[in-house]
């Protein structure tokens, strides 16, 4: 895939692997789920595959790297320009027919998922807000195909500049300094852009808001290491009556905590009529 701004993304599609049943249901009539990974993630990482195998049980699934990760080019942003990559791939389930795509991100993935489903709207939106919102992400104001029809947020950040815990404040060194973008490099395979963030962009907490009428799921585990429950609490706050939150006992962070049990939960709600 090629990003609006002209990065190459790699992608990997999958088809449903559930029983078709009728002959007659085409793809169109299956959702197609988009996987938005965590921060030094690939496509090929094994947590990533786990995730890809479970979903297709429930819809189509596409992977693919963010800019900066695995084979994709690029440098990380750390979720400011991922939001074009996001949006690529959604074109990309659309463009293969699929009506109705849901966005399931991890860790920068879903702050990612929560800021594309704000900016990126249905093509039915209209009024001022929609066009800023579009014009803000690149998408034109007609609506291009670039929405989630719902959102999963899993993992996710709040707020940015948050450094509250160990692994957070291990994270800001790795991305603000020399020594640790080359220990991004080299140690995690992971090109991250030195330049810092103008304008700073939309917040988690403020996108939150701003998804609806799309359904948004915002999961995350009580043992999180990186973000603790004030953080889904927030984003829940935020959405309201068009949010739905899920504590996970025990879970850790991100898609390596994500087991196969809590992964075939969000494909039934992925895919729920």
């Amino acid at each position: 895939m090629r990003t609006d701004d002209g990065i190459p993304v790699e992608a990997v599609y999958e088809p449903c692997t559930a029983d078709v049943g009728a002959a007659a249901e085409t793809s169109s009539d299956r959702a197609a789920i988009v996987i938005a990974h965590g921060f030094t993630g690939s496509v090929d990482r094994p947590a990533v595959r786990r995730a890809a195998g479970v979903f297709a049980r429930h819809a189509a699934v596409i992977t693919f790297s963010f800019r900066g990760h695995g084979a994709s080019g690029g440098r990380s942003t750390v979720g400011d320009r991922e939001v074009l990559d996001l949006a690529a791939a959604v074109r990309w389930a659309r463009a293969l027919g699929h009506r109705r795509v849901v966005t399931v991100g991890f860790s920068m993935g879903g702050s990612v998922v929560l800021r594309h489903g704000a900016l990126y709207t249905a093509p039915t939106a209209s009024g001022t807000a929609a066009a800023e919102a579009a014009g803000r992400a690149g998408q034109d104001e007609a609506g291009a195909p670039a929405h989630a029809d719902a959102v999963v947020a899993v993992s996710a950040p709040a707020r940015w500049y948050y450094r509250g815990t160990a692994p957070m404040r291990r994270l800001h060194w790795l991305v603000t300094r020399p020594t640790g973008r080359l220990v991004g490099r080299y140690g995690f395979g992971t090109r991250i852009d030195r330049k810092e963030w103008n304008p700073v962009p939309l917040s988690p907490v403020e996108a939150a808001g701003l998804i609806a009428p799309a359904p948004l799921l915002i999961v995350h585990g009580d043992q999180d290491p990186y973000f603790p429950l004030d953080h889904p609490r927030m984003l829940a706050d935020a959405a309201g009556d068009g949010g739905e939150l899920w504590l996970e006992h025990g879970m850790g962070h991100a898609e390596n905590a994500a087991d196969e049990s809590l992964l075939g939960r969000i494909g039934d709600w992925a895919t729920a009529p």
